[in-house]
């Protein structure tokens, strides 16, 4: 009799689990998130911190999957496979966003932004982000933007000082291919050469290029400093870069999921640029005790005399969504 009641009160207990929480409910869906840099870059941060945000306000039924390091392609391979759903959320820089949608390339226009500070601030402004979201919403199928992030302000390296910028007269520089840099860079009397990324370290090696450009952190991860022992701190654009999730999978998730995926971008947008550019230091002091030479009496003053004067015939010339994000940028103290 005793046995009958236990055996009995475990069946009932099987069937309350069972009925309270099935197995299709308790797992998770799990999600490719993309990006060509190593996970120890500012790319890394935004990336934890969306997953860890993600799963927090799904009570853990959607799960982030990283796949950093060009393991899904670099990254306008990346932005062909967002588009067509085979990636489910990718990091991608503006430069590169500009293969899909040419006035991102305001974003590359140098002196945009003034400082690291400035940076850190208009990447959180809501009327920066709402004007980007507007920008992508009308000139990007298949495809959603989410926040934007960075990976700080981009200096030039090699193996030659620069002060001024009568100093990279001839020089061959590789630059990220967009018409922005095209215009910017000759402007100063460079010489732009156009590669993919992976292929910056081998050509600054060999001489194909004599200097590239990049953030500190970048410069560092990829161990760049090897071949380009000089960084001089020109500062002159930012690494500003995109959260995007597929049209596909946009489209597919329910009304409150929009929600948890749009609460956690912006918490990116707000907290992955400090972050950002506190690692740009902690790379710097890291570099500086291999023997790595920052150049840090760089004469930006002349360098911003050639660019201001490109500013908004740049943008004008990309697109009335370019020419309101210009002006955004310069009214954010």
């Amino acid at each position: 009799m005793q046995a009958d009641r236990v055996r009995a009160a475990f069946v009932s207990a099987l069937l309350l689990c069972g009925a309270a929480s099935p197995a299709s409910a308790a797992d998770p869906t799990h999600y490719s998130l993309g990006y060509d840099q190593p996970h120890t870059t500012g790319y890394g941060i935004g990336a934890d911190m969306f997953a860890a945000r993600l799963a927090e306000l799904s009570h853990g039924t959607m799960e982030i999957d990283q796949f950093p390091g060009a393991q899904l392609g670099q990254e306008p391979q990346m932005l062909q496979k967002i588009r067509t759903g085979d990636i489910d959320f990718i990091f991608s820089s503006s430069a590169n966003a500009a293969t899909v949608s040419p006035e991102s390339g305001v974003l590359s226009i140098h002196y945009l932004f003034r400082s690291e500070d400035h940076l850190v601030r208009a990447l959180a402004d809501p009327k920066l982000v709402a004007a980007l979201q507007e920008m992508f919403s009308e000139t990007v199928k298949n495809a959603h933007f989410l926040a934007p992030l960075t990976l700080g302000l981009r200096d030039l390296y090699g193996k030659k000082e620069i002060h001024t910028v009568e100093d990279v007269k001839n020089l061959k520089i590789r630059v990220q291919a967009t018409p922005t840099e095209d215009a910017m860079f000759p402007a100063y009397g460079a010489q732009t050469v156009h590669m993919p990324f992976g292929s910056v370290y081998t050509s600054l090696q060999t001489g194909v290029v004599d200097m590239a450009e990049n953030g500190i952190n970048v410069y560092d991860t990829n161990k760049h400093y090897e071949v380009a022992p000089i960084m001089s701190l020109t500062g002159h654009e930012a690494n500003a870069n995109l959260l995007w999730i597929s049209g596909k999978l946009w489209d597919s998730l329910t009304a409150e999921q929009k929600t948890w995926v749009e609460a956690s971008a912006d918490e990116v947008a707000t907290k992955e640029p400090a972050q950002a550019v506190a690692l740009e230091a902690k790379s710097r002091a890291k570099l500086q005790k291999l023997g790595v030479r920052f150049v840090a009496d760089v004469d930006k003053a002349g360098f911003i005399k050639v660019a201001e004067p490109l500013q908004e015939k740049i943008a004008a010339d990309l697109g009335p969504h370019a020419v309101k994000v210009l002006g955004i940028c310069r009214t954010i103290q």
